[in-house]
C-alpha cells in the first residue's frame, strides 16, 4: 500500500528552484535512505510532507487515508521548560488519554446508577477492556520505564532526565526528539540526520529500532554503514531529480555504476544516430536545389530528428572538493601518554592512561559518549593539563585540530579572512588566491566576502578541512570530522588520509569512515587506554567473540 506519493512536484523556495517534474512514492512498510549531496533540497523534502512547505501548482502531495507522519528534524524544537523525561513521556499523548479513561471507567465502576444497570455496566466493562488492551499495547504501567530505557539506549545519560530541555546540549535535544517520534509510532516516520551526535551504541540501539519499526521509516543519513544496516530501498536527490534504487547503499553504489555505463553508451549511441540523420539532412537539403523529389525525404529527416526524444549527457564525475594533506615526516615518535591522570572533582576520566603513537599510525579513538575522549583531545592540544603523567609530542610534531562543534572558526570572520591568516608564520596569500583556493572547496566567489556565521554545518566543516591543508600540520587530530559532510565528501576525506604522509589520530562513530582510514583503535575504559591492532570491523567482531557489544 502507497503511504504517501508526491506527482509532478515542483518546489520554489524565493528565487531558486529546487526541483521540478518530481514523482515519487512510498510504501507503508518500506525504509528508504534518502542520499544526496548537500544542499540539494532533502530536507525541503520532507517540509513537502509534512506541509511546511507547499508544491507549486500543477504539482500534488498525496497521503494515504488515516496515515500520520513524524518529522525529526536537524534541530527539533522542543518545550524548554519541561524535562526531558516529561517530554519523551508525553510524546504520546494517547498513552495519557487511555490512562485517563481507565481511571474514569473505574471510578464510574462504583457509581450506583451503573452497577445496578446490567446493560450500562455491560458496555462499561466492554469499553474498560478496549482502552485496557490498547494501554497495555503501548506499555500500560510500565510506559515510562520503557521511555526510560529507550532514552537511555540512544546515549542519554539518566542524570540528565530531569533536567529542563532548555539547559540540555544541542546533541542531546536531538535524542529527545527522537526518542518522542518514535514513541509516537506514526505510519511514516521521517529522520533528518538521526544519527548525527549518537555514540556508536546509540547507533546499534537506533538500528534495531528502525528495522522493527512497523510502518515507513524515509531516513537522512551520510552514515554508509546504517544505510548498509537498515534501508531495503535508496532514494537518490542529484540535480532536482529523485532516482530509486532497490537494496542498501553497497547495493545502490554497483547499481549506479552500471546505469551510469548503460546512460553513457545510449547516450553515444543517439549521438552517433542524430549525426548520421545530419549528416543526411544536409545531403538532401543540397540536392533537393537539383531535384524537388528530394523535398519529401528532407521533410521527414528533420521531422524524425525533431521527433526523437533527446537524451541527456550522464554526469560520469561530479566536482568535489580538492583535499589534500601535504604533511611530512617529522619525528617517529609523535606522541607518547606515560600514567597520565585527570579527574573532575570525583568523576576520574583517565587513570594511568599510556599508549605511544608513532609515524603513520592511523589511530581511531571510540567510546561511549562522556567516557573522556574529547578530555584527552584537550589534554594533548594543551588547553587541559593532567593530573599526574606526562604527555610528550615528538620535537618536530606540528598539531593541526578539527573541531567537531567549529569552535576553532570565529563566526565573525569572513571566508577570505580566515584563509589568509591561516597561512603559517613567514607565508602570505593574495586576496585573489584565497578565493582560488576556497573555490577548490567549493565555495563561490558570492560566499567567500560572507560571515563564517552564515555558513551551514556542512560548509563549516569543508571550511576547517581546507584550514588544516592551510596548517601544514603533520599530527592531525580529528574530532567527529564526517559529522556534517556528504557522502561525496566524506569519501574524498577518507581519500585524503590514505595518501597523507603524516599521523591521524580520530575520534569518530562513523564506523565506515573508521574501517577505510584506521589500523588501529583505542579505547577509554575504566580510565584506561585499551588497544586494538586492527580495523573497527575486526575489532567489532572480536567484541562479539567475547560476547561483548
Amino acid at each position: 500500500m502507497i503511504a504517501v506519493q508526491l506527482s509532478n512536484v515542483k518546489l520554489v523556495l524565493g528565487s531558486r528552484t529546487i526541483f521540478e517534474n518530481l514523482n515519487w512514492a512510498s510504501q507503508h512498510d518500506q525504509k528508504i535512505g534518502l542520499i544526496g549531496p548537500n544542499g540539494t533540497g532533502k530536507s525541503s523534502l520532507f517540509k513537502l510532507i509534512t506541509g511546511e512547505h507547499s508544491p507549486e501548482p500543477g504539482g500534488s502531495v498525496v497521503k494515504a487515508r488515516g496515515i500520520t507522519t513524524g518529522y525529526l528534524a536537524q534541530q527539533p524544537e522542543l518545550d524548554p521548560e519541561k524535562t526531558a523525561l516529561e517530554t519523551a513521556v508525553l510524546s504520546n499523548p494517547r498513552w495519557l488519554e487511555l490512562q485517563r479513561e481507565l481511571e474514569c471507567a473505574e471510578s464510574e465502576m462504583g457509581n450506583p446508577q451503573v452497577y445496578n444497570h446490567p446493560e450500562r455496566l455491560a458496555r462499561l466493562i466492554e469499553k474498560q477492556q478496549r482502552c485496557l488492551e490498547a494501554y497495555l499495547e503501548l506499555g500500560g504501567d510500565q510506559y515510562p520505564g520503557r521511555v526510560k530505557t529507550m532514552l537511555s539506549g540512544l546515549g542519554l545519560d539518566p542524570v540528565d532526565f530531569e533536567t529542563p530541555v532548555g539547559r540540555l546540549s544541542g546533541g542531546q535535544k536531538k535524542l529527545v526528539g527522537l526518542a518522542c517520534l518514535l514513541l509516537a509510532r506514526p505510519d511514516v516516520l521521517l529522520l533528518d540526520e538521526p544519527d548525527n551526535h549518537l555514540d556508536l551504541t546509540g547507533k546499534a540501539y537506533l538500528e534495531r529500532l528502525i528495522q522493527e519499526y512497523p510502518g515507513a521509516v524515509v531516513l537522512i543519513s551520510h552514515d554508509r554503514y546504517l544505510l548498509d544496516a537498515v534501508v531495503t530501498d535508496i532514494a537518490e536527490l542529484e540535480d532536482g531529480r529523485l532516482t530509486t534504487f532497490n537494496g542498501d547503499y553497497s547495493s545502490y553504489i554497483i547499481e549506479k555504476e552500471l546505469r551510469l555505463a548503460r546512460a553513457e553508451e545510449l547516450y553515444k549511441i543517439q549521438q552517433r544516430e542524430i549525426a548520421r540523420l545530419d549528416q543526411a539532412r544536409r545531403r538532401y537539403a543540397l540536392w533537393v536545389e537539383f531535384n524537388p523529389r528530394f523535398k519529401n525525404r528532407l521533410h521527414n529527416i528533420e521531422k524524425r530528428i525533431e521527433r526523437m526524444e533527446k537524451l541527456d549527457r550522464p554526469v560520469l564525475e561530479r566536482r568535489r572538493i580538492g583535499l589534500a594533506f601535504s604533511g611530512w615526516r617529522g619525528s617517529t615518535k609523535v606522541l607518547e601518554l606515560v600514567d597520565v591522570q585527570k579527574s573532575f572533582g570525583d568523576h576520574i576520566v583517565l587513570l594511568q592512561a599510556s599508549t605511544l603513537i608513532q609515524h603513520g599510525d592511523r589511530v581511531g579513538l571510540i567510546g561511549p559518549n562522556g567516557s573522556g575522549k574529547s578530555v584527552l583531545f584537550k589534554l594533548i592540544l594543551g588547553s587541559l593539563q593532567p593530573d599526574a603523567g606526562e604527555i610528550r609530542l615528538g620535537p618536530s610534531v606540528r598539531l593541526g585540530y578539527y573541531a567537531q562543534e567549529h569552535e576553532t572558526l570565529d563566526p565573525n570572520q569572513t571566508l577570505i579572512e580566515a584563509v589568509r591568516r591561516a597561512v603559517p608564520a613567514g607565508g602570505s596569500m593574495s586576496e585573489a588566491a584565497a578565493v582560488a583556493f576556497l573555490n577548490r572547496y567549493l565555495f563561490s566567489y558570492s560566499m567567500v566576502t560572507q560571515p563564517i556565521r552564515e555558513l551551514s554545518g556542512g560548509e563549516r566543516s569543508r571550511l576547517q578541512l581546507a584550514l588544516l591543508v592551510l596548517s601544514g600540520a603533520n599530527f592531525l587530530l580529528l574530532d567527529e570530522p564526517t559529522n556534517n559532510l556528504d557522502i561525496a565528501s566524506a569519501e574524498v576525506l577518507e581519500n585524503a588520509l590514505q595518501d597523507f604522509e603524516g599521523t591521524v589520530l580520530v575520534i569518530s562513530h562513523d564506523r565506515y569512515f573508521l574501517d577505510r582510514t584506521v589500523n588501529r583503535i583505542l579505547t577509554i575504559e575504566e580510565g584506561e587506554l585499551v588497544e586494538f591492532y586492527g580495523t573497527y570491523s575486526d575489532y567489532a567482531a572480536a567484541r562479539a567473540r567475547q560476547g561483548l557489544r
